[in-house]
């Protein structure tokens, strides 16, 4: 890809990565700081890891269990 090519599209990629790098973080820190998860947690950290974008948005909706012991 020619630089030229990628100055181009960078301002469509650039929010794109930031979404991404956002989702995976958050997913993360949730992940880390919950005791107890839909499943196993190790599965989850390969879920959000191994899935790029759509891991840590399955797990921020689907993994996450609402407990009242996780809030602190």
């Amino acid at each position: 890809m020619d630089t030229v090519e990628f100055q181009h599209y960078l301002p469509f990629f650039a929010p794109l990565l930031v979404l991404q790098l956002g989702l995976t973080i958050a997913a993360l820190v949730d992940w880390a700081r919950r005791k107890r998860t839909r499943g196993p947690k190790w599965l989850w950290l390969l879920v959000i890891l191994g899935l790029n974008t759509l891991g840590p948005a399955i797990y921020l909706l689907a993994g996450r269990l609402e407990t009242e012991d996780d809030s602190d």
